[in-house]
């Protein structure tokens, strides 16, 4: 059993916020996980200090979930330590969409929602569980370790096909192939608006956001990025596009990176729970039947996406040189129901 530290705050840190004041208390807890076990709920403030012996025993107390709540003198706080766990992925029998598989390699067509690997917020249920249970003794290993080798990741709710290596030499060579950007990569979006030009390559560093730790952003300290598109449709009314399916290829493979350049150009992602918010603002310009007509289709678009917990982006399509054999392999992927149902609706007159 993990023991239960109790806390009581001392002058000095009287006014302080809470995951502050317990990170100079925990020196071996950094405060991002102070602050995760906080609004977890695995914190409570006492009364009064529990006899000795009984800190790991039944305590009564509130539960706190505020991180940044500033603290008081004396206040004394106990902190649930959940049992830490194996940090080696365990197999699971999820069920994969297969598009190729040899003793080297494997290809996915990954569903919107599968986390590839498993991760803080996502200890099981990802792909290389899944991976381990279908793969068995099929993976000769990588880097001595019975795993599948995860060369490049597409978001939780991103669908659509990923490689994945089955032994250190395959490993090995499409990391060197996804490093030199010589892998074929496509994805279909749909975004707001109707870009222009209708074809275009988008430039702009890519790195962590400089306020929000969950976005990326164009900032001049981020990694070089470059994505390519085309229009493959355009949606709205006469005259007025509300809604672009467009075909994207990636240069380079940075997080987040379609999202990020096609936001940054004022046409976000239908459904896009980080960056998706769309503006209404190209419509002032309008006049007439034309504005009303056009303001009465977006507010049906927007409708049909609204609760959304999924990006409207696909990976549509995937080509790499084989590792072993040398051939290039291509493998496509057609929209997901979701996505097709969107692409059927936006084509209603």
């Amino acid at each position: 059993m993990t023991p239960t530290p109790i806390l009581t705050i001392s002058e000095e840190l009287a006014g302080e916020r809470l995951d502050r004041a317990l990170a100079s208390l925990l020196p071996d807890l950094s405060r991002s996980r102070l602050k995760a076990l906080i609004e977890a709920g695995q914190l409570m403030t006492l009364v009064e200090l529990p006899d000795e012996g009984e800190e790991d025993g039944p305590l009564s107390g509130q539960t706190v979930t505020e991180p940044s709540g500033r603290v008081k003198a004396g206040q004394i706080f106990a902190l649930r330590l959940p049992e830490a766990e194996s940090a080696i992925p365990l197999p699971q029998d999820i069920p994969l969409t297969i598009l190729y598989e040899d003793a080297s390699v494997i290809v996915i067509n990954k569903p919107a929602g599968m986390v590839v690997h498993p991760a803080p917020g996502n200890a099981d249920g990802t792909l290389v569980n899944a991976l381990l249970y279908h793969c068995g003794d099929s993976l000769t290993g990588i880097g001595g370790v019975a795993r599948p080798g995860i060369v490049h990741r597409i978001d939780k709710e991103t669908s659509g096909i990923l490689v994945v290596a089955k032994t250190d030499t395959a490993h090995a060579h499409l990391s060197a192939q996804f490093a030199d950007h010589s892998v074929d990569r496509t994805y279909r979006a749909f975004v707001w608006g109707g870009p222009v030009p209708l074809e275009d390559r988008i430039e702009g560093a890519i790195g962590r956001h400089p306020t929000d730790r969950k976005r990326m952003a164009i900032t001049a300290k981020g990694k070089p990025a470059v994505t390519c598109y085309e229009t493959l449709a355009r949606y709205g009314v006469p005259d007025v596009p509300l809604v672009t399916q467009l075909a994207c290829r990636l240069e380079t493979g940075r997080t987040h990176q379609i999202r990020v350049h096609l936001t940054q150009r004022g046409h976000p992602l239908l459904g896009d729970p980080v960056y998706g918010q769309p503006s209404k603002q190209s419509l002032s310009s309008l006049r007439g039947v034309q504005k009303s007509s056009a303001l009465t289709r977006w507010d049906q678009i927007a409708a049909y996406v609204k609760g959304w917990e999924r990006q409207a982006l696909h990976a549509a399509a995937l080509g790499f040189i084989h590792p072993v054999s040398g051939e290039h392999l291509l493998f496509e992927s057609p929209l997901p129901p979701d996505l097709a149902a969107l692409e059927a609706f936006l084509e209603q007159a």
